[in-house]
C-alpha cells in the first residue's frame, strides 16, 4: 500500500520548491495534484503545479463530494479530489496542504507521515513573502498572521524540518522519507 506524506508549513517556507527538487530524486514518490481557485502564477503548470479551477467548478466538486479535504486559505479555497490520491497508482505520494489539510487527511488516513516545514525564524517569512512580490503589503500581514497559528501547530506533526538552506532541506526530506519507508 502506497504511503502519503502530508507536507504543511507557513507562507512563504519554500514548500513547493522543496517539493519539487524532491521528487525527482526520489523513485516511487509522486506528488498529488491539488485543486485551487487562485489565480495561476508565473510558471505554473494546470496540472502539474495545481489544478486551476473556477470557484464554480470548485463548488461543484464540493457537492460531489470528490475531496478529500478541502479548505479556504487566505482568499482562495483549496482542495485534494479522491482521484489525486488514486493518481500515485503504487507510488507513494506526497501532498502539500495547509494545517487544516493535514487534520482533515490525518483522519481520513490516520497512517499518513506529517512533515511541517519551518523557517530558522519567524522574520525569515516577512522577507521571503516581501521579496517574492507577489503579495501586496495587507496580504502579507495576513500570511504573516496565519503563519503565528500554523508555526504553533508544527508540534503535531511527526516530524519537522528547518528550511535553511533549500538544497540541505532537500537532502533532509529525502533522508526522512527512505528512513520511512524502510
Amino acid at each position: 500500500m502506497p504511503r502519503l506524506f502530508v507536507v504543511s508549513g507557513p507562507s512563504g517556507v519554500g514548500k513547493s520548491t522543496i517539493l519539487r527538487k524532491l521528487v525527482p530524486r526520489v523513485p516511487g514518490l509522486s506528488f498529488a495534484v491539488s485543486h485551487t481557485t487562485r489565480p495561476k502564477r508565473a510558471g505554473e503548470r494546470d496540472g502539474r503545479d495545481y489544478h486551476f479551477v473556477t470557484d464554480e467548478e470548485f463548488d461543484r466538486l464540493v457537492k460531489e463530494g470528490a475531496f478529500v479535504e478541502w479548505a479556504r486559505v487566505h482568499l482562495h479555497r483549496y482542495g485534494t479530489s479522491k482521484e489525486a490520491l488514486r493518481a500515485g497508482g503504487t507510488d507513494d505520494l506526497l501532498i502539500e496542504v495547509d494545517v487544516q489539510g493535514a487534520d482533515a487527511l490525518r483522519e481520513q488516513v490516520p497512517e499518513a507521515v506529517t512533515i511541517f516545514i519551518k523557517p530558522p525564524a519567524f522574520e525569515d517569512l516577512e522577507t521571503r513573502l516581501t521579496g517574492r512580490g507577489r503579495e501586496s503589503g495587507p496580504e502579507v500581514e495576513k500570511r504573516l498572521e496565519t503563519a503565528t497559528g500554523e508555526m504553533r501547530r508544527a508540534a503535531s506533526y511527526d516530524h519537522r524540518i528547518t528550511n535553511d538552506r533549500v538544497e540541505d532541506t532537500v537532502e533532509r526530506l529525502q533522508e526522512l522519507v527512505e528512513r520511512v519507508r524502510e
